[in-house]
């Protein structure tokens, strides 16, 4: 009977704030039998090459639920679709840009904005994984893009690789309000929102009337309870500018899934899109440093583990 080792991360305890530890995420090995008889009726066996690591995922160990979008993983809970491998598309785009982020945002921008020519478009967190195809989405769409990052690093790398218009730090450009007011003299006609927060607040001042303003993601909050998370003052501006907001979860969409990856493996094959800008973590036990990289400026694009 043949056996391996295999190594896997499981949650030892709840982290119901700040970026979570060794005290909560927790690497174990166990022994698993790679005899058919030991695979249950309707199982298969899978070897992990790459895992795609996501904020989400920080918001389903807190504990609480707290108005967090996704239920929480079990105490000692361990953390398929066919492809074609020759297609020509390198595997990571799986989980990349033809995987989670880049269906969240076919979903934010084709579906729920659906811009048209010209239109103003701000998106946030412009050089993490829904970012960088958001933001070609709506290049696509004849639109003019501006985005948002951590570093002038990426604003260079949005521009120049995922053809932004514009782009600026918000480190350096601390006031939101005065930044907007410079970016977008003639207002905001989408916004794909995934940080929250204060830039929410700030671009919610800015819209145009009938703006939509898709709500991906909000990663600002996600290591603080709620009572500490940064309110929004302005939503009157919804009202008087009829302004649509919608959250969205991916899971709802799922019925879309096919016609999102037909779409996307084209426009990479085409170049219409590029192929996504990847951080590499190597190794299983690079885990928890890969998940806490996400709410640092560190990073640029998207965050995968290749395990082999």
């Amino acid at each position: 009977m043949e056996e391996v080792e295999s190594r896997e991360w499981y949650l030892a305890a709840y982290a119901a704030e700040g970026v979570p530890t060794s005290d909560h995420l927790k690497l174990r090995t166990v022994t698993l039998s790679l005899s058919p008889d030991s695979i249950p009726e309707q199982h298969v066996i899978l070897e992990i090459l790459f895992i795609s690591v996501e904020p989400y995922l920080r918001s389903r160990i807190t504990g609480r639920e707290d108005g967090l979008y996704s239920p929480q993983f079990n105490l000692d809970e361990f953390v398929a679709r066919r492809i074609d491998p020759n297609n020509g598309i390198p595997l990571p785009e799986y989980i990349s840009s033809i995987g989670v982020p880049g269906f969240a945002a076919w979903v934010g921008i084709e579906l729920l904005a659906d811009p048209k020519p010209g239109s103003n478009v701000f998106i946030s967190a412009a050089a993490g994984a829904v970012g960088m195809c958001a933001g070609q989405l709506a290049k696509l769409r004849g639109c003019r893009v501006i985005g948002s990052t951590g570093s002038d690093e990426k604003v260079r790398l949005i521009k120049e690789e995922f053809g932004y218009d514009d782009a600026f730090n918000y480190h350096t450009e601390t006031n939101f309000d005065a930044a907007l007011s410079k970016y977008f003299p003639n207002g905001i006609d989408v916004y794909l929102d995934n940080v929250g927060g204060e830039m929410l607040e700030a671009a919610l001042n800015h819209v145009n009337k009938h703006a939509k303003v898709p709500l991906c993601g909000m990663i600002s909050g996600y290591n603080k309870v709620w009572t500490e998370r940064e309110g929004v003052r302005n939503l009157l501006n919804l009202i008087g500018k009829e302004v649509n907001m919608q959250g969205f979860m991916v899971g709802s969409y799922v019925h879309r899934f096919g016609d999102f990856a037909t779409e996307m493996e084209s426009h990479l094959k085409q170049g219409k899109i590029g192929y996504s800008k990847l951080k590499i973590f190597h190794g299983i036990e690079t885990f928890l440093e890969s998940l806490g990289s996400l709410f640092t400026s560190s990073n640029v694009g998207k965050v995968v583990i290749q395990v082999k």
